[in-house]
């Protein structure tokens, strides 16, 4: 099952609950889930203005450019996010801008880099997530993204753990399941494939008990693939 050795993966936890640090930040949320097959964008690191010219001329245009620093909470609020960066000009000029847009919200802020990945754009926005429950345990959630989620709450539950039937199932239980076949114009989208997603994630959940939160918000799925675009991931606090 696993992409990323059990013992490095233990290592990204125990060095975050160590630094009593509980929120993840992107790239380690990234790190973990694609450990457990769970396709996520590809996501670079990059420390410095060199290091992010050198990833965006390996990357594919247009970029996503996010600060990644456990000071920020709300990136976008102050700067710290920009979509469609469409040369290595508009680098330059996005990573300036944002460091001094994150120093100016906060100037003790310690910045770890910019996590530097391709826009995803085509397809339907789903999300999976994971919340736990003090009397039942953790939750998965299943539901479709961006103004779905937002506004009609289409969403499904099950507990973890999940069994094939129960990944095949909270598919079916949301309200506007008929667009994951392709209803209205969208793309239909891989079943068996989001099937395995949903379970990669309880299993991720079930074998790391140190985990309280998983969110992957959105998931882009069209009819040739689906990722995760973005990762967020909290652990449990210790008592």
């Amino acid at each position: 099952m696993f992409l990323l050795r059990k013992d490095k993966l233990q290592k990204i936890i125990n060095a975050a609950l160590k630094e009593k640090r509980y929120l993840l930040n992107e790239i380690e949320s990234k790190n973990l889930v694609k450990s457990y097959k769970i396709p996520v964008v590809t996501t670079k690191l990059a420390t410095n203005l060199k290091e992010a010219r050198d990833i965006a001329s390996k990357l594919k245009f247009p970029l996503v450019m996010k600060i990644v620093s456990n000071d920020i909470s709300h990136k976008s609020d102050i700067g710290g996010v920009v979509l469609g960066v469409s040369s290595l000009r508009e680098v330059d000029s996005n990573y300036k801008s944002m460091m001094r847009a994150v120093k100016k919200a906060n100037k003790h802020a310690v910045i770890q880099g910019v996590a530097m990945q391709p826009m995803v754009d085509d397809g339907i926005e789903l999300v999976v997530g994971v919340t736990t429950d003090q009397q039942f345990g953790p939750v998965l959630m299943f539901g479709l993204g961006g103004v779905f989620v937002e506004f009609m709450k289409d969403v499904s539950f099950k507990l973890i753990p999940l069994r094939k039937v129960d990944a095949k199932n909270i598919l079916s239980e949301i309200k506007s399941k008929e667009i994951l076949l392709g209803a209205r114009g969208f793309p239909k989208i891989d079943l068996i494939k989001l099937q395995e997603l949903i379970l990669n994630v309880s299993n991720f959940v079930q074998d790391n008990p140190e985990i309280e939160e998983v969110d992957l918000n959105p998931v882009i799925a069209n009819s040739k693939e689906m990722l995760a675009v973005d990762a967020r991931i909290v652990l449990k606090q210790q008592v």
